[in-house]
C-alpha cells in the first residue's frame, strides 16, 4: 500500500522539476540543431559558390581600426577593390574581390598599339607610298644617265660617283648652310650624282629648291625613300617589319633620326657610293677613298682612335661592314638612347670586324673628317679679335684646308650660330661655295 502510494507522489513530485527545467533543455536542443543545421549547409554548399545573402555587411563585420587599416591599403585608385553587391531584399552580399588591373597579355597589347601608332606617324611624314614605290625605278634611272630629273637617259649624265644625303625635316627647315654643303660636294666633283633621300623634298617645291643646281647641268634629285625595297633581303627587313607592327619600342629619341642612321647604312650596301650629312661640307676630291670610316675621337698620347662617327662612309656595294652595321643596328636597337644606334653602334662593330678576312676597309683619322669635335665648334664661327686670335684663325684654317677631306658642322651645337665675316667657317663657306657673292653674310648663313 505504501509502495504503491508512493509512485504517485514520486510523480508529482518529479513533474515540477521536469516542467522545470524543459526550456533550458528545449533551448539547448533548438541551438544543437541550429549548429548542426549551419554545420551541415558548410559541408555542402559549394565552394566556388557565395549564399544569397549575408546577415551584415562586410564593413560591419570589422573594428573600426580593420576598416581604417583597409582604407589605407586599398585606395580608391588600385586596381583591386572590394565590391558589394546589393540583393533585391535590401541586404548585402558578401563582397567579392574584384580585380581591375590588365593581364600581362592586355598590358602587351595597348603597349603594341601605342608603339604602332607612334611609328605610323613618324612614317607619314618621313615618306609617301605612292611616291616612294616609285624610288626604286627613279633611282637607277637617275644613275643610269637620265637628265637632271632622272628622264631622258644620256651618258652625257652619267654619274662618276655616287653620294647621298638623308633629310627628315620640313622643306622649309632645308636652309643656306645645307645649300652650302650641296654646293661644296658639286665644287669638288661636278660629274657626281646626289640623291637626297627625303619625302619633304620630294615635292614640287623641292624640286624648284634645287633648280639652280639642274640649270648649271649638276646631277641632284630628292627622292621619298621606299624603306620596304631598301632593306629588302637585309637584316633590317624583319626589324622594319617587327616596328611598324607595334612590336619593337621606337623610344624617346627621334624615330627619324635613327631611320636616318639605318636608311644610309641600307643605301651604300644596296648602291655603293659615299653618304654624308647635310652638315658637313667637302674640301677636297673623294675618288681616292674606298671603303673608310673616319674617327671622331682618338687618344692623345697613343693617337688611336677611341670612336667613329657615320656622318661621312665610303663604301662599295654589298660590303660586309655594312651588313656587320646593319645586323648590329636591328639585334641592339635601342630608341632612348642618343647615338646608341649610330656613332656608338659602328664603333662597336668596328672593334669586332677590324683586320678580319675578307673585311677591307679603313679607319681615317680625326683629321680627315672630323678636324674639329663638337666642343669647340662655336670657336670657330666667331671673327678674329686682336692679332694673336687673327694669327689662330689663319693657322686653324691652312691646317684644315691641307689636311681634311670635310669638315662637320655639328649643326646639333651650331645651328644657332651666325656665321660671322672673317671666321673660320666663313672663310670656308666662301672658298666651297657656287652660288656665293662675295659674302656669306649675303646668304643669311
Amino acid at each position: 500500500m505504501d509502495s504503491l502510494g508512493a509512485t504517485p507522489r514520486i510523480r508529482r513530485a518529479v513533474r515540477p522539476i521536469f516542467i522545470f527545467f524543459l526550456p533550458s533543455f528545449l533551448f539547448a536542443f533548438i541551438i544543437l540543431q541550429i549548429i548542426a543545421g549551419n554545420g551541415f549547409l558548410d559541408f555542402t554548399t559549394k565552394p566556388d559558390m557565395l549564399p544569397d545573402h549575408h546577415p551584415l555587411p562586410f564593413r560591419e563585420t570589422l573594428s573600426r581600426s580593420q576598416i581604417l587599416t583597409v582604407e589605407r591599403e586599398i585606395p580608391s585608385s588600385d586596381p583591386t577593390q572590394f565590391n558589394s553587391v546589393e540583393n533585391t531584399n535590401g541586404s548585402v552580399s558578401v563582397p567579392v574581390l574584384v580585380s581591375t588591373a590588365s593581364s600581362p597579355a592586355s598590358l602587351f597589347k595597348q603597349k603594341k598599339q601605342r608603339y604602332k601608332r607612334q611609328v605610323e606617324i613618324i612614317l607619314k611624314a618621313l615618306h609617301s607610298n605612292t611616291r616612294s614605290r616609285l624610288f626604286s625605278t627613279k633611282a637607277n634611272d637617275f644613275f643610269q644617265g637620265g637628265g637632271p630629273n632622272g628622264r631622258n637617259a644620256s651618258s652625257k649624265y652619267r654619274c662618276e660617283s655616287r653620294f647621298f644625303m638623308t633629310w627628315i625635316s620640313s622643306l622649309e627647315s632645308f636652309g643656306q648652310r645645307e645649300m652650302i654643303a650641296v654646293e661644296s660636294l658639286f665644287k669638288f666633283h661636278p660629274d657626281a650624282c646626289l640623291i637626297i633621300l627625303s619625302n619633304s623634298m620630294d615635292s614640287v617645291a623641292g624640286t624648284k629648291l634645287l633648280h639652280p643646281f639642274a640649270e648649271k647641268g649638276y646631277r641632284v634629285s630628292a627622292f621619298s625613300p621606299d624603306y620596304e625595297y631598301m632593306f629588302k633581303n637585309t637584316a633590317a627587313e624583319l626589324w622594319f617589319s617587327r616596328l611598324r607592327n607595334g612590336e619593337i619600342n621606337p623610344g624617346e629619341i627621334s624615330l627619324g633620326q635613327n631611320l636616318s642612321n639605318l636608311l644610309r647604312l641600307a643605301v651604300l650596301y644596296k648602291y655603293g657610293g659615299i653618304y654624308i650629312d647635310t652638315d658637313v661640307i667637302i674640301l677636297k676630291s673623294f675618288d681616292r677613298l674606298q671603303n673608310v670610316i673616319g674617327a671622331q675621337t682618338s687618344d692623345p698620347v697613343t693617337g688611336n682612335w677611341t670612336r667613329l662617327n657615320n656622318a661621312i662612309m665610303v663604301f662599295d656595294k654589298n660590303h660586309p661592314l655594312l651588313c656587320r652595321f646593319i645586323e648590329d643596328f636591328t639585334q641592339r636597337f635601342d630608341g632612348s638612347r642618343w647615338g646608341f644606334n649610330g656613332p656608338y653602334m659602328v664603333s662597336r662593330v668596328v672593334v669586332r670586324f677590324k683586320g678580319k678576312p675578307g673585311y677591307d676597309f679603313k679607319v681615317l683619322p680625326t683629321w680627315a673628317f672630323y678636324p674639329v669635335d663638337w666642343s669647340r665648334i662655336s670657336g670657330y664661327f666667331r671673327a678674329p679679335v686682336g692679332i694673336p686670335h687673327s694669327k689662330w684663325v689663319t693657322s686653324q684654317l691652312l691646317r684644315i684646308q691641307k689636311q681634311s677631306f670635310a669638315l662637320h658642322l655639328w649643326n646639333h651645337q651650331s645651328k644657332k650660330l651666325k656665321v660671322e665675316n672673317g671666321s673660320i667657317i666663313g672663310k670656308i663657306m666662301l672658298d666651297c661655295c657656287l652660288f656665293c657673292n662675295s659674302t656669306s653674310s649675303s646668304r643669311n648663313l
